[in-house]
């Protein structure tokens, strides 16, 4: 998969994005972008979800080197763990040094609301894989970069853009969680839920790589208000929010760079 990538292109980046549901129009504000379809590379799945394009994007941004993948892999879909990192650990291999990892993700609180931009700065495995017990919520080194949390929270002040930090929980999916899933992990102190994310966190972690986590809120999870959920409103919500969305990321690459 490395040389494949690197007999394609001379950019060398050390930044990457991995963008979640509806969010690939990111990659429309960056220049001399080559495309390169998952189906492509050579020992690569593809992503199967509606909002994932399944490309890997090569270019620049503001002049800096910038490699991003539109679309991800999730457990729901049928694979494993090891699959579903793979963008993280191809990532590595071509010498990235820092990661931000996006996502759609369900609000658990009612005054976090739909079109709200969240800065990870804690997480919970509500998958119960492992273990029956009680979810641990993980927070600062290895997973979440301090210096990094503060830049995305200054990037913000700098667009005068309103965000919020928060934990976020992942569930196995893919039906979105019930009322009483939600009240629980609520319960726990968490903030959003969403089904990815978290391995890749934790896979970032493990190759020393530095990441920075955010979700754009695209709806209340069920029982926090008395309407539906549909992945419909998860695309929607996400075009609504794609200019404050692709600013924010812009000016956190640009620190990142600096």
């Amino acid at each position: 998969m490395k040389q494949f990538i690197i007999d394609r292109t001379e950019i060398r980046a050390s930044i990457a994005v991995v963008l979640g549901s509806g969010m690939g129009g990111f990659c429309d504000q960056m220049n001399n972008v080559m495309l390169i379809p998952y189906k492509d590379i050579p020992d690569y799945p593809e992503s199967t979800v509606r909002g994932h394009a399944g490309e890997l994007a090569i270019g620049s941004l503001h002049d800096i080197p910038l490699l991003a993948a539109k679309g991800r892999f999730h457990y729901y879909e049928g694979y494993d763990i090891q699959t579903i990192t793979l963008p993280v650990q191809l990532f590595h291999a071509l010498g990235i040094e820092s990661l931000i990892i996006t996502n759609a993700a369900g609000s658990l609180k009612p005054d976090l609301r739909p079109g709200s931009l969240m800065i990870i700065d804690s997480h919970m495995d509500c998958t119960f894989r492992a273990s029956v017990a009680e979810p641990e919520e993980y927070s600062g080194t290895p997973y979440h970069d301090q210096a990094y949390i503060k830049l995305a929270v200054k990037s913000a002040d700098q667009i005068d853009l309103s965000i919020t930090k928060g934990t976020y929980c992942w569930t196995l999916g893919p039906s979105y969680e019930t009322p009483a899933e939600v009240s629980f992990l609520g319960s726990l102190g968490g903030d959003a839920v969403g089904m990815s994310t978290v391995p890749e966190i934790q896979a970032a972690a493990e190759l020393g790589m530095k990441a920075l986590g955010i979700s754009t809120i695209t709806n209340y999870a069920a029982g926090i208000i008395d309407e539906p959920l549909s992945h419909d409103d998860v695309i929607k919500v996400s075009a609504q929010v794609k200019d404050d969305f692709t600013n924010l990321l812009t000016e956190i690459i640009k620190g990142m760079a600096l």
